[in-house]
């Protein structure tokens, strides 16, 4: 039986920017990201948008976790301190979920546990089951 985590290695943006879903299950998730060349920007610091990414990616990851299509239709970030080397780790959080709505907080850290960034992303959820999930018969 296909997983959650299966189904996220079909992420092709997340592949090509070295982002691994190390878990996810009820409303949570852990993703982590190798820092490389590609990731860093004119400063020599990681890229907001690689930032971005790496949240974005655990956030959708822990709220699809409960097996129904879940999409992104608010997401901000805040950028604590900038870094460049490393593996980043990402925590998502699930804070609320009703039928149509889920609220979650992602947290992004340095390998030492330096908060990095704090993302927050709101999700509406789908009536559809993951195309993995069996319908209930």
């Amino acid at each position: 039986m296909k997983t959650i985590k299966d189904y996220f290695k079909k992420d092709q943006f997340a592949a090509h920017n070295n982002i691994e879903l190390v878990d996810a299950a009820d409303g949570r998730a852990r993703a982590r990201m190798t820092l490389q060349p590609h990731h860093l920007n004119a400063l020599g610091t990681v890229q907001g948008g690689a930032l971005f990414t790496l949240a974005d990616f655990c956030f959708a990851a822990a709220c699809n976790s409960h097996g129904t299509v879940a999409v992104a239709i608010d997401a901000n970030i805040t950028f604590m301190k900038g870094i460049a080397t490393g593996t980043l780790h990402a925590e998502a959080r699930e804070i609320a979920k009703n039928f149509k709505l889920g609220s979650y907080a992602v947290e992004v850290r340095s390998d030492a546990g330096e908060l990095i960034a704090q993302f927050q992303g709101l999700a509406y959820r789908k009536k559809d089951a993951l195309p993995f999930i069996k319908a209930p018969a």
